[in-house]
């Protein structure tokens, strides 16, 4: 494989030395891109963009065309590893993701497969390798997953939530049945980012979406203990470096201790934590990504340029940190806006890493 140009950003999540702080933004192949909505408009639909390797790998390098970030990340849905397991996935237009099945019994998760990557799954691991060949080097791949928690959340739903109460019925009612899904879905997670990293994956994050809309307890036992058990599972090392892996839990930062504790290497933090806080928190066990609201990309260049120096500033002198918003980027951002804030992550933090 070709020799990385930017390493940056694999470094900072290992806490070794950068020049600068690194960026990439959640999402930042998206809607937001007018090169974007034109792809997805020849592909036909999200689903066909996802599925089609070339039109996945197109759409992961419109960004970097644009902006000197310093990651790719794949372009594929959280959802793929439900739609593998027979549940039916299928996009409501203004509704999102829907399923054409869901999980409501015992016998319901009994049933359920565990996928295989390479059977099931190909297409994703032949986006992965077609994007990591296209990139030749010049950043990073980040492969991802949602967490079993956040899956188990669309599959028992059929959807998105508001309240997630057949989720939270089924977790309180039948702890036996939630757990069973949670196992099974973390087998197929484990298998699937080590499915990613064999392709080419340099990194890999894992998407705990809702994670946070649970008690304290549950958050441990129904969220970080599978999440525990897939970092206890993946390929940490692959073509003679380490590959870091990234938690991140929206809405988490009450558990940052716990979640430092779960052998990964970097804590993805949203927009509601304070960075330099998390910082003495979590002390040198992690390092940590984040964490801009990313509705401040709505606000001028000039306001967008001070809160990315305000964060920098929080997080002070060092390496450890990965620049990122505390969420994905929003459609109605102005590409000139995102230009602007990944240009000041660059221009602002070179002082604190002299």
């Amino acid at each position: 494989m070709t020799a990385l140009k930017n390493d940056r950003f694999l470094r900072a999540l290992l806490k070794q030395p950068v020049d600068v702080t690194p960026v990439w933004m959640m999402r930042q192949a998206g809607r937001y891109l007018p090169e974007y909505r034109a792809s997805r408009a020849k592909a036909g639909d999200f689903m066909s963009l996802c599925m089609n390797p070339a039109f996945a790998c197109e759409v992961t390098m419109q960004p970097l065309e644009r902006y000197p970030l310093d990651a790719a990340i794949l372009f594929s849905d959280i959802l793929t590893i439900p739609d593998a397991m027979g549940q039916g996935l299928y996009f409501e237009t203004g509704e999102g993701p829907r399923f054409k099945k869901v999980v409501s019994t015992l016998a319901d998760i009994e049933a359920l497969p565990i996928p295989d990557p390479q059977k099931d799954l190909g297409y994703v691991m032949d986006a992965v390798s077609t994007i990591r060949r296209e990139l030749n080097g010049r950043v990073p791949l980040i492969g991802f997953s949602g967490s079993p928690w956040t899956l188990a959340t669309y599959m028992v739903e059929g959807g998105s939530s508001k309240d997630f109460r057949k989720t939270k019925a089924m977790l309180y009612d039948n702890p036996h049945a939630m757990h069973l899904l949670l196992d099974k879905l973390a087998q197929s997670v484990t298998s699937y980012l080590n499915g990613q990293i064999l392709a080419g994956a340099q990194a890999v994050q894992i998407f705990d979406t809702w994670g946070g809309n649970l008690s304290a307890a549950a958050y441990q036992e129904f969220s970080l203990a599978y999440m525990k058990k897939i970092v206890s599972g993946l390929i940490r090392e692959h073509e003679g470096r380490k590959v870091p892996v990234i938690l991140f839990t929206k809405n988490g930062g009450l558990w940052l201790e716990s979640i430092a504790d779960a052998g990964a290497d970097a804590l993805g933090l949203d927009w509601t934590c304070d960075l330099g806080e998390a910082r003495r928190r979590v002390g040198n066990k992690v390092a940590l990504q984040g964490n801009m609201d990313p509705t401040v990309l709505y606000a001028k260049p000039e306001a967008i340029r001070a809160e990315v120096a305000r964060i920098l500033a929080s997080y002070g002198n060092g390496t450890g940190h990965v620049f990122n918003l505390g969420h994905g980027i929003t459609p109605e951002v102005d590409p000139e806006h995102a230009g602007a804030f990944i240009n000041a992550v660059h221009e602002f933090s070179a002082q604190y890493h002299q």
